[in-house]
């Protein structure tokens, strides 16, 4: 195993080449600098040094990217399924020789810990083989015989899409959202997140170095309020898919409504995982760590609500409160570390601030609960339980985002339901419980787009991921990808000849 000075090493070796030439936008397979020549910097969160400077994007270049997808739409809708297929394996295996890189990149820009991260670009690139090997069918439909009737169904891409994609696991998301368009037949335009940008300029580089035609995905740096806005807007982009807070999914859609958009949105997650008391204890446990504090807190599907059965209430938190204790903070390129810095300062200074608000509302730091003294003085926040606290206060109805549970007990199944989807929220939820019949009635009562029962969140390709409520709208993932991004046609065939009413 590497030293952490050995991969300080090789971070630096990465991020050499990026921090001279900056992150420009990339149109039509050129880079460019943003039309008005402005740019900002990217910061590390590890000791908040600039990175890079990133080209800052306006309505201008998200005009010319859109015009770029929109010229490149008819070459890559007539490509065949098998020709995409092999393209987009293509791209895979050079994620995958690529693999060091950008985990290394993604520690460097994120705060994220490298065990973590070491497996983003696999990640990237299943689903990029996942989606290369369904885009032979992506336009297959279905026979519907009716009386005198044939009716074939067929698939054709909805046109060029906006993808904007969050700051948390920048590099996996992007691939989930982007290839399975690119396997519809769809064109791109992305968005990244301004927090995080770096991996997306070289994710598109691999792409179009593996054989991707210019124009078919292009890239614009900047920030919501200019490039993002334009880009919801843009009469060219016909569908926008976005993960972020559900605040921006709602400002999207008021933005776009004027060239009726569809929109595939997932948004923010306050999901609960249930824990009776004739659960495996030890393996729930294990689950409730892991989802609230790998990652440092910051994904959409973490269980940042502990909803307990009362009588093992006391003693299960106690167990949590003691690991969280021991849990490794610490340089994200640190192989010991699982919580790295946060993102950046300002969500840094949002979390501290819920932790603040956990303690005036009277819940009881179980652990952690203040900033951490980390390597580089960054934005390093200690992994916190609350304890002691109610489904009302604001750490139990707000997403924090960040490495922070808050444990809740309850006395029966009915009131574990009820405190479950006693949130605005319906992302995920987690399910602990040896009794196979209460598993079936409880996950049926859950306002929850995805539940795990007696699991973490293991994905399945094939399976929807999406929430329900203020958590979402639309469903990734098999057929579900293509659902969004492509359009659905009918033909209908007369077999026999038909009465048609004659006027006039």
């Amino acid at each position: 195993m590497a030293t952490l000075q050995e991969n300080i090493n090789k971070a630096e070796q990465y991020i050499a080449h990026i921090r001279e030439t900056g992150v420009l936008n990339r149109i039509g397979g050129k880079e460019r600098p943003a039309f008005g020549g402005e740019f900002f910097e990217t910061i590390s969160p590890i000791d908040l040094k600039p990175l890079a400077s990133v080209a800052r994007g306006d309505e201008r270049d998200i005009d010319l990217a859109a015009k770029a997808a929109k010229a490149a739409q008819p070459g890559w809708t007539a490509l065949s399924g098998p020709k995409r297929r092999e393209i987009l394996h293509a791209i895979a295996n050079a994620i995958e020789a690529r693999a060091e890189e950008i985990a290394f990149l993604e520690c460097l820009d994120t705060g994220q810990s490298l065990r973590f991260m070491s497996k983003a670009a696999l990640r990237g690139a299943e689903n990029f083989r996942y989606f290369a090997d369904k885009a032979p069918a992506a336009r297959n439909g279905l026979s519907l015989p009716a009386s005198g009737q044939a009716n074939v169904t067929t698939r054709t891409p909805v046109g060029p899409v906006g993808v904007i994609t969050p700051w948390n696991t920048p590099f996996m998301l992007s691939t989930w959202k982007i290839a399975p368009a690119l396997a519809a037949g769809c064109t791109v335009v992305h968005k990244p997140a301004e927090f995080s940008p770096i991996t997306a300029s070289l994710l598109l580089r691999i792409a179009e170095d593996a054989g991707l035609p210019p124009g078919v995905w292009n890239l614009v740096n900047g920030f919501g309020e200019d490039a993002g806005a334009e880009l919801t807007r843009h009469p060219d982009i016909k569908a926008i898919a976005f993960v972020g807070e559900s605040g921006t999914g709602s400002l999207i859609m008021k933005q776009a409504a004027d060239t009726l958009k569809r929109f595939h949105f997932e948004l923010g997650g306050k999901n609960p995982i249930v824990v009776f008391a004739d659960a495996d204890l030890e393996r729930a446990a294990d689950a409730a760590l892991f989802m609230i504090y790998s990652l440092n807190g910051e994904r959409c599907t973490s269980s940042s609500r502990l909803l307990v059965e009362a009588s093992i209430y006391e003693r299960f938190t106690a167990t949590l409160a003691e690991r969280a204790k021991n849990i490794k903070v610490g340089h994200p390129l640190d192989p010991t570390t699982v919580v790295g810095p946060l993102i950046h300062p300002v969500h840094e200074k949002k979390v501290l601030e819920y932790i603040e608000i956990g303690k005036t509302e009277g819940a009881t730091v179980a652990a952690g609960g203040e900033k951490f003294s980390g390597p580089g003085g960054g934005c390093y926040v200690a992994p916190t339980l609350f304890t002691n606290a109610t489904n009302n206060m604001r750490i139990a109805q707000e997403e924090i985002f960040g490495p922070v549970l808050t444990a809740i007990p309850f006395a029966s199944e009915d009131e574990a339901v009820r405190l479950a989807n006693d949130t605005q929220y319906g992302l995920a939820a987690y399910l602990w419980t040896s009794d196979v019949t209460r598993s079936f009635r409880v996950s049926e009562k859950l306002d929850a787009g995805m539940i795990w029962v007696n699991s973490e969140n293991v994905r399945h390709l094939d399976t929807p991921f999406g929430g329900v409520k203020a958590s979402g709208i639309g469903r990734d993932g098999g057929d579900w990808s293509f659902d969004f991004y492509m359009e659905t046609k009918n033909v209908s065939f007369a077999t026999t000849e038909h009465v048609i009413p004659r006027l006039g």
